[in-house]
């Protein structure tokens, strides 16, 4: 498989965080997350973010998400979508996101 034929098999979206709260029993810190994908809807995510984040400075932020997954069971959570991030120095989950307002759902490409 050609590399661009690889990323064109993830489905990178942008949506919008509109409710977050604590995954509680979670085997790691986790949020709970509901994510608003314009033409996709609302999703749900489990993501590992609490180190730097609150869930007050989650909601309204864009994030960008793998949509394409399937989905996964955490602490008996359905978590649709994969919310994306990478480590900072000390390992802590930095989110990724658009660096302007751009329309819900938009793929990545």
């Amino acid at each position: 498989m050609e590399p661009l034929d690889a990323f064109a098999v993830l489905d990178l979206r942008v949506g919008r965080v509109t409710r977050a709260e604590p995954n509680e029993g979670a085997r790691k810190p986790a949020f709970k997350l509901w994510v608003d994908f314009g033409p996709l809807g609302v999703k749900t995510s489990s993501a590992q973010l609490t180190s730097l984040y609150t869930p007050k400075d989650l909601v309204g932020r864009l994030v960008v998400a793998a949509v394409n997954l399937g989905v996964r069971r955490v602490n008996g959570f359905a978590s649709e979508v994969l919310v994306l991030g990478l480590p900072d120095t000390d390992g802590r989950v930095v989110l990724l996101a658009p660096e302007r307002d751009v329309p819900l759902g938009g793929r990545v490409f």
